[in-house]
């Protein structure tokens, strides 16, 4: 406690300290080491999965360029956070100019909301290709996927925008220390001395808004998509319309699970810990990325093909 105040001591109004995992100081240098690893699985996976969706021409359709904007988001996410975290967890508290913790928390927040859209547009993806498979190509062109993407991308930064602005208006009179390893808005808003309801309302909102929203349009899409799988004459047709859609389902549950635990654990888990609220907010951000291209890797035949297809090669010239 006492070094917390000496640092305080020294931080001008301008600059924050983030602490990282308050309570687990010991630990820090062991936790570590799995974050490390698991965001360099991350880039790998996921600039693998570029790559083989960029130099094979049969992958270039709707579904594939999705995933190219989930794997580009899984690669930004973590490299948001891990680099800054690490360096708490090997070094110890870290200072942080106030002007850069409001640019991280902007860009966390908005890719997290780019993540989720994409989600959502994937399985819009998913139910045209199986209700109206002659018409695939001709309902999501490329063009329509580029008109997509731009709209999950503008709407996260219309709908993230607002929170700089009104953590920049709090006055922090109390401390400059934030009790978490990257500049979260609600981490922020807990050391504010000033009316912080308008960022409480704002945050709650724009969780129901993103994650409410997206998961409804889910919910919406695969309803209907069960309802035209159950219409196909054959067995067999079911089975293959529904493997399609496997990887998408995996990477869903990989990605809202832990969100959600973690956000319903941060409004109402008051006797939870606060090192196992952050703890599971860092894996929330890392984890993720690192499953994604695993799950698709593994569930997705042209991709599992490429990918041993590579390694045969690469085996043959050893």
């Amino acid at each position: 406690m006492g070094a917390a105040v000496n640092i305080s001591t020294q931080l001008g109004s301008s600059s924050f300290f983030l602490l990282g995992l308050p309570g687990l100081e010991s630990e820090q240098v062991w936790i570590s080491v799995p974050f490390f690893f698991i965001y360099l699985m991350a880039l790998l996976g996921n600039a693998t999965l570029l790559w083989i969706i960029w130099t094979e021409s049969s992958l270039h359709k709707p579904m594939y360029l999705f995933l190219s904007m989930l794997a580009l988001t899984d690669m930004a996410l973590p490299t948001c956070v891990v680099p800054k975290m690490l360096s708490i967890f090997w070094m110890g508290p870290q200072e942080i100019n106030f002007a850069a913790c409001l640019v991280q928390m902007f860009m966390i927040h908005s890719l997290c909301a780019v993540e989720s859209g994409t989600l959502t547009a994937m399985a819009y993806d998913r139910y045209v290709a199986i209700r109206a498979p002659l018409s695939y190509t001709s309902l999501l062109t490329a063009n329509t996927v580029a008109k997509l993407g731009a709209a999950i991308a503008m709407r996260a930064l219309v709908i993230v925008l607002p929170f700089p602005f009104l953590v920049k208006r709090l006055p922090f009179c109390r401390s400059h220390l934030i009790s978490h390893s990257y500049c979260e808005h609600m981490a922020l808003v807990k050391l504010a001395c000033g009316d912080t309801t308008p960022n409480n309302l704002y945050g709650l909102i724009l969780s129901l808004v993103i994650a409410g929203s997206d998961l409804f349009f889910i919910f919406v899409s695969y309803g209907l998509i069960l309802h035209a799988v159950f219409r196909l004459p054959s067995l067999e047709a079911r089975h293959k319309a529904l493997g399609t859609c496997g990887a998408h389902v995996g990477v869903i549950v990989i990605l809202y699970t832990p969100g959600l635990f973690s956000f319903l654990c941060h409004r109402f888990g008051h006797n939870i810990p606060h090192h196992v609220h952050i703890f599971l907010a860092n894996v929330y951000l890392v984890v993720p990325a690192m499953l994604n291209p695993i799950v698709y890797g593994a569930k997705t035949k042209e991709i599992r093909d490429r990918v041993l297809g590579a390694l045969q090669i690469r085996k043959n010239v050893l």
